[in-house]
């Protein structure tokens, strides 16, 4: 879940503050040309570095740029090309560093290893593919994952985020494992255990595209079959299942409300054909039994020889502050819409609270302003590059325009910042105001 932004009284508008153009990448592969800049889920990091950890970059790091500061951003690109950049100015703070294929998830940092981030290849336009450790200090890979012979599925993507739970990273993978790591000094990596699965009557084992949320030594994650599984951190052994019943891309969300976590999760229309149901659900994270579920007919869109999934994509945004109690998210294509929709909802028994139609598919994940006065207000954006200002309250649209080519990744906020990329070959930041 990103951070929260703050800004001063009501907003009426979002500024374009920098924009940083990426390399394109022409190589064909064999899913097409995926260019630069950055798709899904493609959300950059935000880091301080103290002045420590600046100083010893200094001394170790052969790629800093004259516009190297505590405040970068990170982010991956569809070009391979990872990107460091100053978060005030948006000018190159280290050289880019290129790991080979395109990066289609978000990047993880390290919260204790000086300057570790974990990478995950999202399409295998070249040899080896998987997903990787880079030492920071260094400006290299320290560590390397191939595509897995034991794996029960035949695709060695990361779309999925890992997570640092203790001692150790968890990484879920499309290749239908959960692989367990402990962590080396200087960021390396070694392998500890994993665990493979099928769901009885799936038959085969279905890959983890959704990253992981984590409730103590329990992991939540969904699969491109719909099944939810808990699984025990300490063993690697599953706790409960919960089936869902169809592909669930979008990251699990957690809250505890007196000591009992709980999980929400929704699916796409995908296994279920051209119409069907996105099923949203909240589960009692200790025990699995839905809580409340709420469907939405959805449909899937068809565009040549292209097929874009309706139902949910994005991460769900628990409101807070006068929005204590609600849900916020994007629904593709609902009943017979080309586009989608902006949803709030009660968490306490997932009814609707207002519906807000919006330009094109969204699989951008809504990201939280708050004010002086606690009030929330959020930023979403569509495939089309539309850029939407909400009073989470009041569900009223405060601003609306086309900014960019697209919103497909999600932002990151800082202050009454946020910054995101977009499949046109460029990263934004733009002012709340």
């Amino acid at each position: 879940m990103p951070a929260c932004g703050k800004i001063t009284g009501t907003p009426s508008r979002i500024v374009e503050d920098w924009v940083f153009q990426t390399y394109e990448d022409t190589t064909r592969t064999a899913l097409g040309v995926w260019g630069g800049g950055t798709g899904w889920t493609g959300q950059p990091l935000y880091v301080e570095w103290t002045q420590e950890q600046v100083d010893a970059f200094k001394q170790t790091s052969p790629a800093l740029t004259p516009d190297f500061k505590s405040q970068e951003i990170i982010v991956g690109s569809l070009c391979s090309k990872l990107y460091f950049l100053d978060f005030e100015t948006g000018k190159i703070s280290r050289q880019p560093l290129d790991v080979g294929n395109p990066i289609k998830g978000t990047t993880s940092l390290d919260p204790a290893m000086n300057g570790s981030l974990y990478v995950g290849q999202g399409v295998p336009a070249h040899r080896p593919f998987g997903h990787m450790a880079v030492d920071l200090t260094t400006h290299k890979v320290n560590y390397f994952w191939p595509e897995d012979s034991k794996a029960g599925r035949k695709w060695g993507a990361y779309d999925s985020s890992p997570v640092v739970v203790g001692d150790f990273l968890f990484w879920p993978g499309e290749n239908g494992t959960l692989y367990k790591y402990t962590r080396q000094g200087n960021g390396g990596l070694k392998m500890h255990s994993c665990m493979r699965y099928t769901i009885k009557g799936d038959g085969a084992a279905a890959g983890i595209e959704s990253s992981m949320c984590v409730y103590r030594n329990y992991g939540y994650v969904g699969d491109n079959h719909g099944d939810i599984l808990c699984v025990n951190l300490c063993t690697m052994k599953p706790v409960w299942h919960y089936d869902n019943r169809d592909d669930i891309d979008a990251s699990l969300v957690l809250e505890v409300e007196d000591g009992v976590p709980y999980v929400y999760a929704g699916c796409e229309v995908d296994r279920q054909g051209e119409t069907g149901l996105c099923h949203l659900v909240k589960l009692n994270g200790l025990t699995g039994e839905p809580v409340w579920k709420h469907d939405i007919e959805c449909n899937r869109l068809s565009i040549g020889e292209k097929h874009f999934d309706g139902g949910l994509y994005c991460t769900p945004l628990l409101g807070h502050g006068d929005c204590e109690g609600m849900m916020f998210l994007n629904i593709c294509q609902p009943g017979t819409s080309r586009a989608a929709q902006f949803m709030a909802l009660d968490r306490k028994t997932g009814a609707t609270i207002y519906t807000i139609p919006l330009k094109a598919w969204a699989w951008s994940s809504p990201v939280a302003f708050y004010n002086e006065n606690n009030k929330l207000y959020i930023m979403a954006g569509d495939s089309q590059g539309n850029a939407y200002l909400i009073d989470g309250k009041q569900g009223a649209v405060l601003f609306t325009e086309k900014l960019v080519a697209n919103f497909e990744s999600s932002p990151i906020v800082k202050d009454n910042y946020a910054v995101v990329g977009s499949r046109g070959n460029k990263i934004y930041r733009f002012a709340i105001k």
